[in-house]
């Protein structure tokens, strides 16, 4: 059952062949079994009480193309039965009293939460290694990092633990996990879904999407999470679409855009052969590959590294210890509470971009770093808008490298910075991006690791970016491998 894509399941579903119990059971023995540490939080009497509702559903004809499928949510979006620590000490046994908005939706399609997945603690970080609960291990080779920060999501997908998982993309953290552990996962146009109820990081960058095994499947998903939420003032007001009306569209024509910034001399030699051998792929399909500049690519790093943490900085002032969240157990007064508390809740790189962003944000710092940067953020959505009038999809590398060994990059946080390089733009222009598997890499001792094509496509282009995405799956097969 657990190498079936959604759209099979839910066939066997309504055709009654399988039961959602059946189906909740399987992937919970599944999940027990696993030492990836991908899940923290499991519960399943929950589950299993959410699956007998979803078989009442199946058995009524009240039902949506979803109900009765297992889904595992980030823990970075609240649940009200199951904790929700962002995978920080400072939330350890926080239990929301409220569903986010992407939760409860996908609880209206009639979905099936089979837990939370393990993420780095505030969604900041690119390996999974800044969890306070541990490090997620890559199921393709257990001594790399699976990605972050939504490592915990694209592992469990890898890994088959779960048919659909929620993620967060602030900077890459769907895409760049999605690539390492081979699975197919989108960022759509910021604003797209709700981020009510998503542990905030940097409010202007974070989005929500989907990872799951193909394109179709992350269609599925985004057509229950995406639409419009009055709870979220950064919500659009857009109608509800479905994602895969455009599925098995010819693309005889298609104009892809190569950017020759993608593929200098930091690119991985293995990582450019596969992505070259997909772009191939894809003339074969009828498409024309156009070369054009993203000159900016360089500064989004700069860029995104004091925007971010800015807003962290902001975001995370309400951790104080005072109405909910860490308290340390031994204060002199209501300073030192909030010293102690948020010194003992945060990790190192939480702190780390809390002080960048304090910084950059203190008087006689803001005109000089953050104005810049959200000017010359203005000029790398100007650099795609230019891209965008010579090409229909823009694609490339999703990261320089394949996966890195745990613990390789722990004492070097600019090298885990530096390996955003590819999808910090497109997080910053808010244009939607996603990651196909497109072959293998070389990690230690020549064990194959995944790589992924990176996708970008211009504003709420979502369903061109899945039918490419699509019809690359139909005549390959990389999506389909799963690890031994």
């Amino acid at each position: 059952m657990h190498t079936k894509t959604l759209s099979q399941l839910s066939s066997l579903l309504h055709s009654k062949q399988l039961s959602a119990t059946e189906l909740a059971q399987h992937y919970l023995k599944r999940i027990a079994a696993s030492e990836l540490n991908a899940f923290l939080h499991v519960d399943a009497a929950l589950t299993l009480q959410q699956a007998a509702a979803a078989d009442a559903r199946l058995a009524s004809g009240d039902v949506s193309a979803l109900t009765g499928i297992p889904i595992a949510h980030k823990d970075i979006f609240v649940t009200r039965d199951w904790r929700s620590t962002a995978g920080s000490r400072m939330l350890e046994n926080y239990v929301s009293p409220f569903d986010a908005t992407v939760v409860e939706q996908c609880k209206q399609a009639g979905m099936v939460t089979l837990g939370k997945l393990n993420c780095d603690e505030f969604a900041m970080g690119s390996s999974n290694e800044n969890s306070y609960f541990g490090a997620v291990k890559n199921p393709w080779d257990r001594r790399a990092v699976p990605g972050g920060s939504s490592g915990g999501s694209a592992a469990a997908i890898a890994a088959r633990l779960t048919p659909a998982a929620t993620a967060t993309d602030t900077g890459g953290s769907i895409r760049q996990p999605a690539a390492f552990c081979g699975v197919t996962g989108i960022k759509p146009t910021y604003g797209s879904v709700s981020r009510f109820g998503m542990i905030a990081f940097a409010s202007s960058l974070d989005q929500g999407g989907p990872i799951a095994q193909t394109a179709e499947d992350c269609g599925l998903l985004l057509n229950a999470m995406a639409g419009f939420d009055p709870k979220d003032s950064t919500s659009l007001e857009r109608s509800k679409e479905d994602f895969n009306r455009d599925l098995n569209q010819s693309l005889q024509g298609l104009r892809i855009g190569v950017p020759r910034e993608f593929f200098g001399p930091g690119l991985a030699a293995d990582v450019e052969q596969a992505v070259r051998a997909a772009l191939a792929e894809y003339e074969k399909l009828g498409a024309t590959l156009v070369e054009i500049s993203l000159p900016k690519t360089e500064l989004s790093i700069p860029v995104y590294y004091v925007i971010a943490p800015a807003e962290a900085s902001s975001n995370l002032s309400r951790f104080d210890g005072v109405r909910y969240g860490h308290r340390a157990a031994d204060y002199k007064d209501l300073n030192d509470m909030y010293r102690k508390s948020r010194s003992e809740g945060f990790g190192a790189e939480v702190k780390r971009r809390i002080l960048v962003g304090t910084y950059v944000l203190s008087h006689g710092y803001y005109d000089a770093y953050y104005l810049q940067a959200q000017k010359i953020r203005r000029l790398i959505a100007e650099d795609f808008a230019a891209a965008f009038r010579q090409c229909d999809v823009i694609m490339g590398p999703v990261a320089p490298t394949v996966a890195w060994d745990l613990g390789a990059q722990t004492d070097d946080p600019v090298a885990n910075y530096l390996a955003d390089i590819f999808t910090l733009s497109t997080s910053l222009a808010g244009l939607p991006g996603m990651s196909i598997p497109c072959g293998y890499g070389q990690g230690e001792k020549n064990a194959q690791r995944p790589v992924g094509l990176q996708l970008i496509g211009n504003y709420f282009d979502e369903a061109r970016l899945l039918n490419v995405a699509h019809q690359y799956q139909q005549v390959t097969d990389w999506h389909q491998r799963a690890p031994a």
